[in-house]
């Protein structure tokens, strides 16, 4: 699929995002500022405010299978059953995540702060 963005882009909830002439995509999740896309190969798309880190070490490479936002942090499921995690952490989002060898996760999910 493509994606199609509208709306209130005042914190940059629009800043580069894909055009949408730009096919290939499986899944969307938002944030408050920021948006996620999970292209049709497993990567991961990032686009909107960066002011929490929502756009920093998002993680590269395919593999992944599902994606999640919360307010200022993202996290995303890989093939193998591992999770990455990028963004604020200001409230404990992503202290305590499962480190990137610990396997076996099957779904994710985020909350405003966790």
């Amino acid at each position: 699929g493509t994606v199609v963005t509208w709306g209130c882009a005042s914190f940059g909830q629009r800043n580069g995002a894909p055009k949408p002439t730009v096919a290939g995509f499986v899944a969307i999740a938002c944030g408050d500022r920021h948006s996620v896309a999970l292209r049709t190969n497993g990567t991961v798309v990032t686009w909107g405010c960066a002011s929490f880190g929502q756009r920093n070490d998002v993680p590269t490479g395919a593999g992944f299978v599902a994606i999640a936002c919360g307010s200022r942090h993202s996290v995303a499921l890989r093939a193998n059953g591992t999770v990455v995690t990028w963004g604020c952490a200001s409230f404990g989002q992503r202290n305590g995540a499962p480190k990137p060898t610990v396997a076996g996760f099957v779904a994710i999910a985020c909350g405003d702060r966790h």
